[in-house]
């Protein structure tokens, strides 16, 4: 009861950072390595894919209540991004994800410094894109973080929010809105994958679906109330946690 008690905290903890910028993994998937040492990783990893799906449900759901979701590009893009997730998850079973481990950390070093020089991004919402191409990139943008969620994982609620961001012109609260919706997916295309080999403790996961629920509700409400620059803020301390986390477990670890 213990253990559990402590990874429902830090399942709290992850909902709520994974509702304002994504990157709840950071701090779920390493409790739960630390509390059950000797459970097998994937069990541990589809623990945390049943239960951080609810919260990046839920939050979808709350911020489409208050930001205005282009669901005509997004819709199709999670489909492209559950579609992408489980085409990862079957190129992993043929290759080694450990050139992409070493490299993550530099592309991540490469998004923090671009995100921090050019100080008016994501401030305002001003989508650069409409109708048909506006939902062809967000596919391809879908598609391809998928493939890496599917393949790799680390930082993929960043990187949909980075790219929305980049390239259809939101700012960071309607990036961080619109990401929801596609971790969502990719979540579900490896919960799906990872529940059908039965790699879920479904008992502990209702704890902590129930913990990140509660979570995702307080980081949703501090991002609708404090708008785009405190997403911004917060997607830099994330990315920053990334660089240190994915380059400790490529070069030192």
């Amino acid at each position: 009861m213990t253990e559990l008690a402590l990874v429902a905290l830090a399942s709290l903890f992850a909902g709520c950072v994974d509702a304002i910028v994504g990157g709840g993994g950071l701090i779920l998937v390493p409790a739960l390595f630390g509390m059950y040492p000797g459970a097998a990783p994937a069990t541990l990893l589809g623990t945390n894919k049943g239960s951080g799906i609810w919260g990046t449900a839920w939050a979808t759901w709350q911020f489409s209540r208050r930001v205005q979701m282009p669901w005509a590009a997004m819709l199709p893009a999670a489909a492209a991004a559950f579609a992408g997730s489980f085409a990862g998850a079957w190129a992993l079973t043929l290759a080694s994800p450990e050139l992409l481990r070493q490299a993550l950390p530099f592309v991540l070093v490469a998004v923090l410094a671009y995100t921090l020089a050019r100080k008016d991004l994501g401030r305002h919402h001003a989508p650069r894109l409409a109708g048909a191409a506006q939902t062809a990139l967000a596919c391809a943008i879908g598609a391809a973080i998928g493939f890496y969620d599917g393949f790799f994982g680390p930082g993929t609620g960043s990187f949909f929010v980075f790219l929305f961001v980049r390239l259809l012109g939101f700012d960071f609260l309607n990036a961080s809105a619109s990401a929801k919706l596609l971790n969502t997916a990719t979540n579900a295309a490896a919960l799906l994958l990872l529940a059908g080999r039965g790699h879920v403790w479904w008992h502990v996961a209702a704890v902590l679906a129930v913990a990140n629920v509660a979570g995702s509700l307080i980081g949703t409400r501090l991002a609708l109330r404090h708008g785009a620059g405190f997403v911004r803020v917060a997607f830099i301390v994330v990315v920053a946690a990334l660089i240190a986390k994915t380059g400790w477990d490529a070069f030192v670890r």
